[in-house]
């Protein structure tokens, strides 16, 4: 972390009244003419150039991607997949999640154009319900690839299936066993830095608030729908019980000892409606201050934002901050360019979005100057560690700049749940570990809730505002005197 701000210090520090555009710039990569680019899907071939596949079943790779986008081409190298919503590029093959299969394809000639298409597994089933989606694959712990699969919403006119709501590790020899259920709507799966693998799933019913999970063997994550399928011989752990209806999402673990918690709730509207793909930050300075944090992306919101991590008491937990908005489209994949910058496809789908676009390719790229952020809040055994991207002026964090309060959700069957049982959090002493950084002492933490943080009037020392005054720290477990929070192996920090 030391030798990461070192790098950074001879950045340029920003002055007052910016906006995140003067630190992160938005770069479109305009499709051709009749292409409807809804981006499923984000890799990068082995020559750097990125290949993106839609949800009306084309890729393209882009060529000339980098720098201004203007003179970026598009080649079509697939067509004919059904709604494939991921992409991963594997010793030698591209792999896909398409609606019906986990498939592999590659170009054997090299010119653009794929050669070969494979099943690696179709042990699941569709009910021809349009909202069946599968997501992925990514590699987890167990050097397999997993999917998470959507539920279905509304009617099934081929039956009721098995597995939906559940993620799925698959052997590149075809094997299959499903890991967790209770999943929802698990529009991003990705592994972390040290394999772990971690979903994303959209508010709704049994699903109190949008939120990042991860996933472990066995788990159950909330919704009931699916978990039927727990009493066939490919489901090896304990099956979860029927949830209550109408209890506080804290109550859980200890009423259903299979129940997962998430590692951060998106606040609903504040941080988004419909949180999407994601990636960690590996690239050890070269987009911003924030190396080892995750992006996560926001259909509904058009926006990409920020996530950091660490695990507590054997659970991750951590804050969620925005980041960057005003995207052309609602963000469905984020994925890291060559060049170190953050591409983002898009598409609305018909859904709701506060992009313009129905559909698109950007690139996100910093700017290499210093935006006075949070950029971490971490918990500890009485309060928080707040760290900032800049030396704060001292005199301006007092006890009043701090507004605090705490919630959690309900788990229930109808859609979303309201902030629950809210309570303000005093603010009693402020202390200065480093220059960047402050400790905070407050009264009444609560374990199972957000706490969810404002700061009014906080400068750099150069004079600048804080560029977003707010952070959303899912407290999950709260730390025992004298221990260490762990951060993500592998993360850069």
């Amino acid at each position: 972390m030391i030798a990461l701000l070192l790098s950074l210090s001879s950045i340029a520090f920003c002055d007052d009244g910016a906006s995140e555009e003067d630190y992160y710039e938005v770069i479109s990569l305009p499709a051709p003419e009749g292409c409807v680019l809804e981006v499923g899907g984000i890799a990068l071939l082995p020559d750097g150039r990125p290949i993106v596949c839609t949800r009306r079943g084309e890729m393209y790779v882009v060529d000339h991607a980098y720098g201004d986008g203007s003179d970026a081409k598009y080649t079509l190298w697939a067509e004919g997949l059904q709604e494939p919503l991921g992409l991963l590029v594997h010793d030698g093959w591209i792999y896909t999640a398409q609606r019906g299969e986990v498939s592999r394809m590659r170009d054997v000639d090299g010119d653009d154009r794929m050669d070969e298409l494979e099943t690696v597994c179709d042990g699941w089933h569709i009910s021809g319900n349009y909202h069946e989606y599968n997501f992925g694959p990514r590699i987890g712990p167990d050097g397999r690839l997993w999917i998470t699969l959507n539920k279905p919403f509304g009617n099934e006119p081929f039956g009721r299936v098995d597995w939906r709501g559940f993620a799925l590790s698959i052997g590149f020899d075809g094997s299959w066993k499903p890991m967790a259920c209770g999943l929802r709507s698990p529009a991003g799966i990705q592994n972390s830095p040290a394999g772990q693998i971690f979903y994303t799933d959209n508010q709704g019913e049994w699903c109190g608030a949008s939120k990042l999970s991860h996933v472990e063997p066995g788990d159950f994550h909330g919704h009931p729908w699916g978990t039927f399928s727990c009493k066939l011989d490919e489901w090896t752990f304990p099956a979860p019980a029927e949830p209550p209806d109408g209890r506080l999402m804290p109550l859980m673990p200890t009423e259903l000892p299979s129940f997962k918690l998430p590692a951060v709730w998106f606040p609903y509207d504040k941080m988004g409606k419909s949180p999407s793909g994601f990636v960690w930050d590996e690239t050890q300075g070269e987009f911003g201050p924030f190396a080892g944090q995750l992006f996560v992306g926001d259909q509904h919101h058009a926006w990409v934002m920020r996530v950091s991590l660490e695990e507590v008491r054997g659970h991750w937990q951590g804050a969620c901050y925005p980041f960057r908005g005003r995207l052309a489209s609602g963000v469905i994949r984020v994925a890291w360019g060559a060049d170190n910058s953050l591409l983002v496809g898009m598409s609305d789908r018909g859904w709701a979005s506060k992009g313009r676009s129905p559909q698109g390719l950007q690139r996100i790229r910093w700017r290499e100057r210093m935006p006075f952020e949070i950029r971490t809040m971490s918990a500890t055994p009485d309060g928080f560690l707040l760290e900032f991207t800049q030396p704060p002026d001292r005199a301006t964090l007092t006890t009043e700049a701090f507004r605090m309060e705490s919630y959690t959700y309900e788990l229930h069957a109808a859609y979303g749940s309201a902030e629950m049982d809210r309570a303000d959090v005093e603010v009693k002493s402020i202390e200065f570990p480093s220059a960047s950084s402050c400790r905070i002492q407050v009264l009444a933490l609560r374990a199972g809730y957000v706490h969810e943080l404002h700061l009014s009037g906080v400068l750099a020392l150069g004079g600048a505002q804080l560029l977003h005054p707010e952070a959303y720290y899912t407290l999950i477990e709260i730390p025992e005197e004298g221990s260490l929070a762990r951060e993500p192996e592998g993360a850069g920090f």
